[in-house]
């Protein structure tokens, strides 16, 4: 089969023949369709300090994607073969004291697949059969692609209610766009997304929020003036992770607030936790989803309302055939559009792979 291939350490991927994976007991073998690019596939792709402390190669990365199920193995049930599914990245171990109580995120021994094993950015990918979700027969393979980043952008958005309340998010990347639509889907009174990227800023308006910010020229502080916000945001989405945004958004918070931070920070980040404790602000961690309460809301709310699903297939805005992988890794790069999409079903205009035993053929970057 085709895939991404980093044999090791080091920037850069291939575009090789690899052998077609098989299903094991309680396995499912998935044709991959269509693959998003993820932040954390462009740190992989340039072997930046985070990749070289995480990853392990050889590795097929990749772990955003939707695919036509071709194999079960032995015990699968309700997984049959020709199911349009995604799959939960997260492969847990079942046996911790929080996956036996039922918290599966935040089992202690969590293997990411495309991280710790090999993942989508390939023709076929083995998942184990509890971590598929089975799609609903009619739904846009585009958003389905995305359900990883959508879940992301879910349990963040449902991390505290919004219903009625004002919210801050900081970072208009393809999660903070989806959280913001989301937020809006569920009841938020007053939404401001702030960016650097007049491009995102322009989508997060287009996705209901009431306000943009372009954080390099404004500040928060005088948004929330114009808006006649008095008291200050209820709640906070901090999808960023830049330096900055956590302070400024602690510094605008109503007593009382709320922050759900998905970002993840670069460098150490300075905290007023003067402020945090005298404003009784509360700051929660978000990884990944619920496993699966975070799968059944983003499905749900999609099956139900057309303005959601319309707003998060706008985030997708390139669609590239997979042959073409390295312009749609420096699209995602860019970080002024959406959401990249590769099309494994498509290999125009691209290079032909080549054989990752000998190294023999053309390179893909």
């Amino acid at each position: 089969m085709k895939a991404l291939f980093k044999p090791g350490p080091g920037p850069g991927l291939e575009l090789v023949d690899r052998p077609e994976p098989v299903a094991g007991i309680g396995e499912v073998k998935i044709r991959v369709l269509r693959t998003g690019i993820c932040g954390t596939d462009l740190h992989i792709e340039r072997w930046d300090d985070w990749a070289a402390q995480t990853i392990t190669t050889p590795l097929v990365p990749g772990h955003e994607f939707v695919g036509e199920v071709v194999e079960v193995g032995p015990m699968v049930q309700d997984v049959a073969v020709g199911d349009v599914v995604s799959g939960e990245g997260h492969i847990v171990c079942g046996t911790c004291r929080n996956c036996r109580a039922g918290r599966r995120q935040m089992c202690i021994r969590t293997q990411g697949v495309g991280l710790h094993r090999d993942g989508a950015f390939a023709e076929f990918i083995v998942l184990p059969a509890t971590n598929v979700w089975v799609h609903h027969s009619d739904v846009d393979l585009d958003v389905a692609a995305i359900f990883d980043p959508l879940g992301n952008a879910v349990h963040t958005a449902l991390a505290f209610p919004v219903i009625g309340e004002d919210v801050l998010v900081s970072g208009c990347g393809p999660i903070g766009l989806m959280a913001i639509a989301v937020a809006r889907h569920a009841g938020a009174h007053l939404v401001v997304g702030t960016d650097v990227s007049p491009d995102r800023l322009e989508m997060a308006r287009a996705m209901g929020a009431d306000a943009a910010v372009d954080v390099r020229t404004g500040r928060v502080a005088q948004s929330q003036r114009d808006l006649g916000l008095r008291e200050g945001f209820d709640v906070g989405f901090e999808m960023s992770g830049a330096p900055g945004a956590l302070p400024e958004m602690i510094a605008n918070m109503n007593h009382g607030g709320r922050i759900a931070m998905l970002g993840l920070p670069s460098e150490p980040v300075a905290v007023d936790w003067g402020t945090v404790v005298t404003h009784m602000l509360t700051l929660k961690g978000i990884y990944g989803r619920e496993m699966f309460e975070t799968w059944q809301a983003m499905d749900a709310m999609l099956r139900t309302s057309e303005t959601l699903r319309s707003a998060i297939a706008s985030v997708v805005t390139d669609r590239l055939p997979a042959s073409r992988w390295a312009d749609g890794f420096a699209a995602a790069a860019s970080a002024h559009g959406g959401k990249v999409v590769l099309d494994w079903t498509d290999w125009t205009d691209g290079p032909a792979a080549t054989d990752a035993g000998t190294g023999e053929g053309e390179k893909a970057h």
